[in-house]
C-alpha cells in the first residue's frame, strides 16, 4: 500500500474530486499492477518503481517546444495550458467541453475499468487536476492540423488527459507530442471517439531525456463506417508503456496502425495493443516495429478479439523488429482470440538483424559502415515515420533518429 500513500502525499489529494475518490478506491483494491497478469509480467520492477518515484509530486509542467509554429494554419494547444478554444468557421468547429461532459464521460469509463487493464487511467485520473484534461468537440472536414503537446517536469510526476469528440463526417490530421524532461515521469491518458464516416489520421511522438518515464495510454472507439490511422514512435525513454485499446463499436470500419519504439543504453520500452472487433466487417491492418541497441529491452505484445458477431473480418498483426547488439533484448507476442467463423486473419513476427549482404554490398560501393548501416535504418524508419502527419519542412524525425543511432 506504500504507492497509496505516497500518492495521498500528493496535493491534488487535499481537497479530492469524485473523479480521484472512485479511483483511489480502485487502486486500494489493486496498489500496483499484478506481476502475474500477462499485461505486466515483462515490466522491469525497479523501473517501474522510477516512475512512481515522483507520485507525490507534481510540479507546473512547461513543454518545450521541438519546432517553432511556423503556420497560422495550424492549431497548436498545450494541456495544461489555459487555451479557451472556441473556434467557429465557415467548414469546422472546435469547441472545448463543458466540465459537465467531461466529468460524466470518464466517470462512465472508469466505473468499467479492470484495474489491470486500465491500471495506468486510473492513475492519471487520480493525479490529473482540472486544468491538466483538457476534451474538445471536433466536426467538420476542412480542419487544419491540430498539434496537442504534453510534458513533465524535472523531479516530478506530470498526469494529463485529453478527450476528443469527433462529429460524422469529421475528416483530420493530428499530432500528439508527449516530451519527458529529465529525472521526471509522464502519465498521458487519451480518449478518441469517431463517429460514422470520421477520418482521423493520429500521429503519436513521445521522447523523453536521461532518466525521464512515461506512461501513455490510447483509448479508441470506432463508429461505423469510419477510418482511424495511427503513426507512432516511443524514445529515449529510460522506462516507457504505450497502451493502445481500439473498439470497433458497430463493425464497418477500418484500423491502420504502424507504430515503432527505439530503445539504447539500458531503456524499456513497451507497447500492448488490444484490438475488439463487435461488428460484421471490420479492417485491421497493423505493423509494429522495435528497435533495440546496447543493454535495452523492446517488447511488444499485440491481441485482436474477434467475437462471433465480427463475421466478415479482415484483420492482420506484424510484428517486425531489429537486434543491434547480443546484449539487447526484445520480447514479441502477436495473438489472435477468434470465435467467428468467416474471418480474414494473420498474424507473425520476425526478430532479425541488420542485412550484412546489403551492407557488404554498399561498401563495395564506397560507403561507409556507418553510412551503409544509416541507410538500412533509414528504410525501416521510414515505414513508421511516412504514417506520422507532421511534414518534414517542420520537423525532420527521420533525420532526428538517424542522428540518434
Amino acid at each position: 500500500m506504500q504507492i497509496i500513500e505516497e500518492i495521498k502525499k500528493n496535493e491534488l489529494l487535499s481537497n479530492p474530486s469524485e473523479i480521484q475518490k472512485i479511483c483511489l478506491d480502485k487502486l486500494k483494491l489493486n496498489p500496483l499492477p499484478n506481476a502475474k497478469n500477462e499485461l505486466w509480467r515483462l515490466s522491469n520492477k525497479s523501473k517501474f518503481s522510477s516512475f512512481l518515484d515522483f507520485s507525490h509530486k507534481n510540479k507546473e509542467s512547461k513543454a518545450s517546444l521541438p519546432y517553432k509554429k511556423n503556420s497560422r494554419n495550424i492549431i497548436r494547444l498545450i494541456i495544461g495550458e489555459h487555451n479557451a478554444i472556441n473556434l467557429e468557421e465557415e467548414n469546422y468547429s472546435i469547441k472545448e467541453l463543458k466540465d459537465s461532459e467531461i466529468i460524466n464521460y470518464i466517470k462512465k469509463n472508469i466505473c468499467n475499468f479492470d484495474q489491470n487493464d486500465h491500471w495506468s487511467d486510473l492513475l492519471n485520473h487520480c493525479l490529473s487536476s482540472k486544468k491538466n484534461i483538457l476534451g474538445l468537440n471536433i466536426s467538420g472536414n476542412k480542419i487544419p492540423p491540430i498539434e496537442i503537446f504534453s510534458a513533465s517536469s524535472s523531479e516530478s510526476l506530470n498526469a494529463k488527459t485529453l478527450i476528443l469528440f469527433f462529429e460524422k463526417n469529421c475528416k483530420v490530421d493530428l499530432l500528439q507530442i508527449n516530451l519527458g524532461n529529465e529525472n521526471s515521469s509522464l502519465s498521458q491518458s487519451t480518449y478518441l471517439c469517431l463517429e460514422a464516416n470520421t477520418s482521423v489520421n493520429h500521429g503519436v511522438v513521445s521522447y523523453g531525456k536521461n532518466k525521464s518515464n512515461l506512461l501513455n495510454s490510447l483509448n479508441v472507439i470506432q463508429k461505423a463506417k469510419s477510418e482511424y490511422i495511427l503513426g507512432s514512435l516511443h524514445f529515449k525513454f529510460n522506462y516507457a508503456r504505450f497502451e493502445i485499446r481500439i473498439n470497433q463499436l458497430e463493425g464497418n470500419a477500418k484500423t491502420t496502425i504502424k507504430g515503432i519504439q527505439i530503445t539504447k543504453n539500458n531503456d524499456q520500452i513497451a507497447t500492448y495493443t488490444n484490438m475488439q472487433f463487435n461488428g460484421p466487417n471490420g479492417i485491421l491492418d497493423q505493423i509494429n516495429k522495435s528497435l533495440a541497441d546496447d543493454k535495452s529491452h523492446a517488447i511488444f505484445e499485440g491481441s485482436i478479439i474477434v467475437p462471433k458477431i465480427a463475421q466478415k473480418t479482415d484483420a492482420s498483426q506484424l510484428s517486425r523488429n531489429l537486434l543491434l547488439s547480443k546484449y539487447a533484448r526484445i520480447d514479441t507476442k502477436p495473438q489472435l482470440e477468434i470465435i467467428a467463423d468467416d474471418v480474414k486473419c494473420k498474424h507473425g513476427a520476425t526478430i532479425s538483424q541488420l542485412n550484412a549482404e546489403e551492407l557488404f554490398y554498399m561498401r563495395s560501393r564506397g560507403l561507409t559502415l556507418a553510412e551503409a548501416s544509416k541507410l538500412q535504418l533509414s528504410s525501416y524508419f521510414q515505414e513508421i515515420i511516412s504514417c506520422i502527419p507532421v511534414s518534414k519542412d517542420r520537423w525532420d524525425l527521420l533525420d532526428k533518429l538517424l542522428k540518434e543511432n
